[in-house]
């Protein structure tokens, strides 16, 4: 008896804390999508069903849409699964509904009541409340980009597959051709592979093919090319040559699709009265492309060191060129992140790693802060000290974060890069190393003596 009372306690005061909490979203109506069916919960009273069942088809959806219509329903939450969400959205944002996409990792149902129906119910309850957190998605231009951005990859994966299997082929009759090229996919490579299909098997032949800058000798190339060629493995070759071909091909098919669709993008600059500013000397950067990317982002950001085109690329169709949803770098920075996601409990941190996220321009900036170990600038010290600080798997986040922030800057604020010396930076970070000395000696009881090639610390 005594456990029934404290059940509808609890119950009364789950009740009374429901009916306490502040109504955001009134006309608002949840989805649980599906591949072969879409469950959607109303508001009770808007219809003589609050829950329906709809159908995937294009007509169904129109049909879904029509009820939602009907229901009074001017806000609707998804959950993101997978891609059936994408039909759907598109035509309730077609119809002017405002489309919330959640996180499905971020909508904890109740234990013991999972399924369909009470998955919409749970999902418009919660956003009635306005508990629901929208993902980020950019606007649709922006979105046709990333589709042909997204599908490159892909293309330019199932490449290196091909290339791979090239490999294991010239492997098997023990050609040893990558031990001589750098790249067999490359200019001298190609043509000694074409070569190698066409039924030509003089070694001599074959190294005269290569081009006269590859380093390795004629002699040592031909010494590579004798090899056992069975039938077997030339005809793996011959696919995989062929089909790497077909890649290539469908890739500059993708990459002027990619173009084509830049070049609709809105202009944020006026070239005329804020020109292009002039290319830092080790870069290598198509201008052209260059000058497309300085007019759809209004600043150059491939001048910060690390950005490149592709980096460019990535960061205009998965985010755009306005990052102003975000309201300050720091909400940017966790959205991508890169920064500590610290757990607290009782007082004590449980953790401070970053969170784990699948964001393809987190990846791009990563990989862009590899390629500083070796820069002679600024962001190229940092990335090294925090190297040698923490680690190497620490210090591309560090640097990746530091990317993030300086895009964020020159983005929001229109402002052109200025780069820092390394000289400068490594002035910057003494004083800063020795105003630390300075307080710890003063903490002390010392006192630091500064003279210009020693510094005394007297007790």
């Amino acid at each position: 008896m005594k456990n029934k009372a404290h059940h509808k306690r609890d119950r009364k005061r789950k009740i009374s804390i429901n009916q306490n909490w502040d109504i955001i979203n009134p006309d608002a109506a949840g989805v649980d999508l599906g591949s072969a069916e879409h469950w959607v919960a109303v508001p009770p009273g808007r219809d003589q069903e609050s829950v329906r069942c709809f159908g995937v088809f294009t007509s169904d959806l129109e049909d879904l849409a029509e009820w939602l219509k009907g229901c009074r329903i001017t806000s609707v939450a998804m959950e993101a699964t997978g891609v059936f969400w994408i039909p759907l959205f598109q035509i309730l944002e077609q119809r002017g509904f405002k489309v919330t996409l959640a996180n499905a990792r971020h909508l904890k149902n109740v234990t013991g009541r999972k399924s369909d129906i009470s998955d919409c119910q749970w999902i418009q309850k919660l956003h009635t409340f306005g508990l629901i957190g929208g993902s980020f998605r950019p606007a649709d231009a922006y979105c046709v980009l990333r589709s042909y951005v997204r599908y490159r990859d892909e293309l330019v994966s199932a490449r290196s597959t091909q290339i791979q299997h090239m490999q294991k082929a010239l492997q098997q009759m023990n050609l040893q051709l990558t031990q001589v090229l750098s790249d067999i996919v490359g200019e001298s490579g190609l043509r000694i592979l074409q070569a190698i299909l066409e039924g030509k098997r003089d070694p001599l032949e074959l190294a005269a093919l290569a081009n006269r800058r590859v380093k390795s000798p004629r002699s040592e190339i031909a010494k590579a090319l004798v090899g056992d060629y069975r039938e077997e493995h030339l005809f793996q070759l011959k696919i995989a040559f062929e089909l790497y071909q077909t890649y290539q091909a469908k890739i500059s098919e993708c990459e002027d699709r990619m173009i084509g669709q830049l070049e609709k993008l809105p202009a944020r600059v006026d070239v005329q009265a804020k020109p292009l500013p002039p290319k830092f000397s080790e870069k290598i950067i198509d201008e052209n492309l260059r000058l497309g990317l300085y007019l759809r982002f209004g600043v150059d950001i491939t001048a910060i060191e690390g950005i490149g085109p592709q980096v460019a690329l990535v960061l205009l169709s998965e985010v755009g060129a306005d990052v102003s949803k975000f309201p300050t770098v720091k909400h940017w920075t966790s959205w991508l992140g890169l920064c500590p996601d610290n757990r607290i409990s009782g007082g004590k941190v449980l953790s401070c790693r970053t969170r784990r996220v699948i964001n393809r321009l987190t990846d791009a900036l990563r990989m862009a802060a590899t390629t500083l170990e070796r820069s002679k600038t600024a962001l190229g010290a940092y990335y090294r000290r925090m190297k040698a600080k923490l680690g190497a798997a620490e210090a591309v986040t560090a640097a990746a974060h530091k990317l993030a922030r300086l895009l964020y800057g020159i983005l929001t604020q229109g402002d052109c890069y200025i780069r820092e010396s390394l000289e400068r930076y490594e002035r910057r970070h003494h004083s800063s190393k020795l105003e630390y000395l300075k307080k710890l000696a003063k903490s002390l009881g010392c006192e630091i003596i500064e003279q210009q090639t020693l510094t005394h610390v007297v007790s």
